[in-house]
């Protein structure tokens, strides 16, 4: 427990991943995706409980490994490309609660894709959402200011180019854009009430916890090549 807070950790694992296929089984660092979120768990000690939630055996296994409970499989209906989150961990908690007969109090998510998560991010997440009284936290990174919608163009049929949003004809320098942030999957912590009564992931009071440094949302092979290069990289130092 943490705070007196019966926490469950869910790790969302689909097998049926588009654009890197089987994509929570690859290996980042010599270690499946998957197996790698459940390490972190282990190094969460006021966590009661930490399952995956697949429908893939050769992914159940991998998580297993890890030191995930797999004590459901996720039904085909949650399994598509439209699912949302919120189905999924509605699912997950509930079956749980069920299997365990208990209540949890706090539910923490932690996507495989996002591979750079430390344990103390993800004990950051959770104390933040219980000492300010949240609905839900979220962890965040600042956006480049190249990446920001402001410097962002389309390009029409016949080539020409435009901006895609008209406000961005009059940025000269970058100290112009107000500052945007992006979910980079570390961490998402959310209530009980938050899921079950309110029915969402973004509460009526979500707060950002904005991690500092670095972090990547796998979601292509260079994704992966770049992980690679960055843990190799701490490897040396």
């Amino acid at each position: 427990m943490i705070r007196g807070k019966r926490t469950l950790a869910v790790i969302p694992a689909r097998g049926g991943s588009k654009g890197v296929p089987l994509k929570n089984l690859r290996l980042v660092g010599g270690v499946p995706l998957v197996t790698r979120a459940g390490l972190v768990c282990q190094d969460l000690p006021w966590l009661d409980r930490a399952v995956v939630s697949t429908d893939h055996n050769e992914i159940k296994r991998a998580a297993e490994q890890g030191g995930l409970a797999a004590p459901f499989m996720r039904p085909e209906a949650l399994s598509g490309d439209s699912i949302s989150d919120f189905e999924v961990l509605h699912h997950a908690l509930t079956e749980s609660e069920r299997l365990d007969d208990v209540t949890y109090d706090v539910i923490v998510t932690l996507q495989p894709t996002s591979p750079l998560r430390r344990p103390e991010h993800v004990t950051a997440t959770v104390e933040m959402l219980l000492d300010g009284g949240w609905d839900a936290v979220w962890t965040l990174s600042e956006t480049d200011p190249k990446n920001h919608p402001l410097k962002q163009l389309t390009v029409a049929e016949n080539g020409i180019i435009d901006h895609y949003d008209a406000r961005g004809a009059k940025i000269i320098a970058r100290q112009q854009l107000g500052s945007l942030y992006h979910r980079n999957g570390v961490a998402y912590a959310f209530t009980r009430q938050c899921l079950l009564d309110q029915k969402t992931t973004k509460g009526r009071r979500t707060g950002a916890l904005v991690l500092d440094g670095h972090f990547i949302s796998i979601d292509t092979e260079w994704d992966i090549a770049l992980t690679e290069f960055i843990l190799q990289s701490a490897d040396r130092q």
